[in-house]
């Protein structure tokens, strides 16, 4: 079965107000539907506590692949899946930019290394080189996930949350499904 975000983590996504914290919202960030629960587990580098939170508390809701129906943890049917993204995807309204093209890890790696000469080139160039280095390295999509969360907390310590979530919601735009 597939995790996907439900409507009440759509809206926690979109709230000024943080319920959760950067490691669930991460979570959430990932569910696209495409994603089985140890899939994200592994992405998270999580025991389960965090995903098995999230879904009992209403944030995710299993998917079963086969029939697209949204399940619940006791395996009732609640609600029909949500269509899942096309490979051909565009970013919110609020973006000034927008990205028509396929996801790759070529794309998403590209895009972190903008983040980085954006965001740390001038105010941190020790991380900046880091993170470049790490990104010539990433091979995987699990390397880059594991770099991009990395970069994510920094951005979150430099320019706030907000900067953040958005920047997480391009990089889950660009990402290949797993």
């Amino acid at each position: 079965m597939h995790l996907h975000k439900s409507e009440k983590a759509r809206l926690e996504l979109n709230s000024r107000q943080r319920v959760l914290n950067l490691r669930e919202r991460g979570a959430l960030f990932l569910a696209d539907g495409c994603k089985t629960q140890d899939e994200m587990q592994v992405l998270l580098r999580d025991d389960g506590s965090i995903l098995q939170k999230l879904i009992s508390d209403g944030y995710l809701v299993r998917l079963q692949a086969s029939g697209n129906r949204a399940l619940a943890p006791d395996t009732k049917e609640v609600a029909p899946a949500l269509q899942l993204l096309p490979d051909t995807v565009t970013s919110p309204g609020s973006s000034s930019d927008k990205f028509d093209g396929k996801r790759s890890l070529a794309t998403t790696r590209m895009f972190l290394f903008d983040i980085c000469e954006r965001m740390f080139s001038k105010k941190a160039p020790t991380l900046a080189q880091q993170y470049r280095d790490q990104l010539r390295q990433a091979r995987d999509r699990e390397s880059m996930v594991a770099i991009a969360r990395d970069i994510i907390v920094k951005v979150e310590e430099i320019a706030g949350s907000e900067r953040a979530d958005g920047l997480s919601e391009r990089i889950a735009m660009m990402l290949p499904p797993g």
